[in-house]
């Protein structure tokens, strides 16, 4: 943070150190759980991730090959390098790579050339496997499988694993789910050489769009944008009441987009407003909750969002490009952080907490003069809104962030930093590449055997035709995935197995190809949004519990508190699917603020329930009313709007009129809280 010597900048925060945050992105996120090694090896990786990121740009610049060599040499420098550097187990050793690791990553590497050397035989075998095709084959859906176990997780090991035992012995199903059964050879031929298994569209946007972004995101870190987002927080937002709070969620906004991962999204900006927060006098508890709420929303900030947005792209196709995706994104996730924002302002009046003193504040004149370094978010934003594509886009962003670097020598970047930015890119892929290859085996089996369509069918079924319940249990089927696999590998089963049940029941009778765009968004949109917010959610909530390693709170109760904090992302996903005017598809403006209005009014009604203070502190038989008026002003109908409406307006007139009644002193307040 900016510090002057007329205006010094306190760095009383605590803010922990470097290895401390290495140690809780280890514990919570385990695509840091890596090696850290020395010698020979850590050169050979290092000159291996380089190389990586160069064949990626290459392609990107001049063209892709074929796309089964493009998808396979993607393929096996991740498998490769994941094998080096992610121990078998957590506890395993760091500073050494296991012999059986060499020879795993050496069966990677002839796994990833395979394509490339016998292009021309396998293509024109037209399915039919020789006995070296097969065994290939074979290594390969076991490393796919290790590997995601590695650096994913255990859960999508063992789902990807039971839809390929699903395959194998599909006659043995019950009827709605029984099918002819694949044999051995045909579950290889389906995963390795054709374009619907593990090469199939989820590792295909990882090939592409998806690494290119991640090294845009590298770029942007090594450029210091990331600090900026905070000195830029602070500075419009640090002096407002409960300023630490909403400097959380400004700053977890904005690292969104240099960020795919809500647990790293966690550590890097709530190493500074965690303490900050708790400096100031929040709860452990709510401090880690805002800071887990404001980070998994990260993921739903355009214009760069989680990598699941990219694959949204090719599932729904149509034509649609990102851009639409990013466009239709904007104005639910601004209600998003408009909740979470409306939630700590309640919170920090209750607690009679105010913002940060004129000695806590940065130099604003510095921090303003250093806006540049936004440039390549907002030219990222201009390309693609005038047609440029995006991957394009994205190596544009690269570019303009390395020329803004060079506007003042603390942001400079050397060549070091270059090559740093390379490689670091190509690390955060990895996890990537193991999630969208074992998401692959998914829907290729969902895929060939048709169980997606028999899902959706009986899913329809269970909830008797109800769209307002098909839609709970495709949350609560969302949720559950979303503890146990990562964003990426949890859209894709959503949306290939659930997605289809909540279009069947909005467009009934209705030909797939003619199914409207809104529809198709708001399905889609709807299983990624809880997929997501799985983050924040108990009793498995990752982000929330990385929150509580730092704000040394109860992680149950942070995670709690932060699914209470967004609780407009509980509400979001039914508004897209009931007022699809959010996703400005085939809609008017007017109609469009009309949803938006009623909505933020619907959240502050809500949000002052839940807290329990407006004007004042709130009663129980008050809180009850505030939120069913909320809850009304959400709802998508105009009779529900204008009663709604009406009744808000009562309960802020009761609210003022009898402000001073049992709002008790600010100290007052403060002592009830502590």
């Amino acid at each position: 943070m900016t510090k002057e010597k007329n205006n010094p900048q306190v760095d009383e925060f605590e803010q922990i150190s470097a290895e401390e945050q290495q140690a809780i992105l280890e514990k919570y996120d385990i695509e840091s759980n890596t090696r850290v090694l020395s010698g020979f090896m850590k050169h050979v990786i290092f000159f291996g991730l380089l190389a990586f990121s160069l064949f990626q740009l290459y392609t990107a610049i001049f063209g892709q090959f074929p796309a089964q060599i493009q998808r396979t040499i993607h393929l096996g420098f991740g498998l490769t390098f994941i094998f080096l550097l992610f121990p078998a187990r957590k506890g395993g050793r760091k500073d050494k790579i296991a012999i059986y690791d060499y020879v795993l990553a050496l069966l990677a590497v002839a796994v990833g050339a395979y394509w490339t050397i016998n292009y021309n035989e396998l293509v024109r075998s037209f399915g039919s496997l020789s006995s070296m095709d097969f065994y290939i084959g074979l290594i390969a859906i076991f490393l796919v499988l290790e590997a995601a176990r590695r650096a994913v997780g255990l859960p999508i090991t063992i789902i990807a694993g039971a839809f390929l035992l699903y395959a194998y012995f599909g006659p043995y199903f019950p009827d709605f789910m029984a099918h002819r059964g694949q044999d051995i050879e045909s579950i290889v031929n389906l995963m390795f050489y054709t374009t619907d298994g593990i090469l199939g569209t989820p590792i295909s946007v990882s090939a592409t769009f998806i690494f290119v972004f991640l090294l845009f995101g590298a770029f942007l870190v090594k450029t210091g944008v990331g600090q900026y987002f905070n000195d830029l927080a602070v500075a419009l937002a640090g002096k407002l009441v409960g300023g630490p709070a909403k400097v959380a969620v400004f700053s977890s906004a904005l690292q969104g987009t240099i960020s795919g991962s809500s647990v790293a999204n966690v550590v890097t900006s709530g190493s500074y407003t965690i303490p900050m927060m708790k400096k100031l006098g929040y709860r452990k508890e709510f401090a880690g909750a805002v800071e887990a709420a404001a980070s998994t929303g990260g993921q739903l900030m355009p214009p760069i969002m989680g990598a699941a947005a990219f694959l949204m792209v090719e599932f729904i196709g149509r034509g649609i490009t990102y851009w639409d995706i990013a466009k239709a994104a904007a104005i639910p996730a601004l209600l998003y952080f408009t909740g979470i924002w409306i939630m700590t302002h309640f919170e920090a009046k209750r607690v009679g907490l105010e913002g940060l003193t004129d000695e806590q504040m940065p130099n604003r004149r510095e921090v303003f003069k250093k806006i540049y370094l936004l440039l390549p978010i907002v030219s990222i934003v201009v390309l693609m809104l005038i047609g440029v594509p995006v991957m394009h886009a994205a190596l544009y962003g690269i570019l303009i962030s390395i020329f803004v670097s060079f506007f003042d020598k603390e942001t400079r970047m050397k060549p070091k930093d270059f090559v740093d930015a390379l490689v670091d890119g190509a690390r955060t892929a990895l996890g990537v590449v193991a999630a969208t290859a074992a998401a692959g085996i998914i829907v290729g089996v969902v895929v060939k055997t048709g169980l997606g369509l028999s899902l959706a069918n009986s899913l329809v079924a269970l909830a008797g035709g109800s769209i307002l319940l098909t839609l709970f249990f495709v949350m609560i089927a969302s949720l559950i995935l979303g503890m146990g696999a990562p964003t990426t590998a949890n859209y894709v089963i959503t949306s290939t197995i659930a997605a289809p049940a909540i279009i069947a029941l909005m467009a009934p009778d209705v030909p797939s190809a003619a199914v409207p765009l809104t529809i198709l968004l708001a399905a889609h949109f709807f299983v990624f949004y809880f997929g997501i917010i799985a983050d924040i959610t108990p009793p498995v909530a990752l982000a929330a519990f990385a929150a509580s390693g730092i704000s040394g709170g109860d992680p149950i109760k942070t995670g709690f508190n932060s699914a209470k904090l967004a609780i407009a992302a509980f509400i979001i996903p039914y508004m897209i699917v009931f007022s699809p005017e959010l996703l400005m598809i085939d809609t008017t403006w007017y109609s469009t603020l009309w949803v938006v209005i009623t909505a933020v009014t619907g959240m502050l009604a809500i949000g002052a329930g839940i807290i329990g203070f407006w004007y004042r502190k709130m009663y129980w038989f008050e809180r009850i009313p505030a939120i069913a008026t909320g809850l009304m002003l959400i709802m998508p109908e105009r009779i529900t709007d204008f009663v709604g409406i009406g009744l808000f307006l009562a309960l802020v007139i009761i609210q003022i009129t009898t402000k001073n009644k049992n709002g008790g002193t600010k100290a007052e307040r403060q002592q009830a809280t502590a």
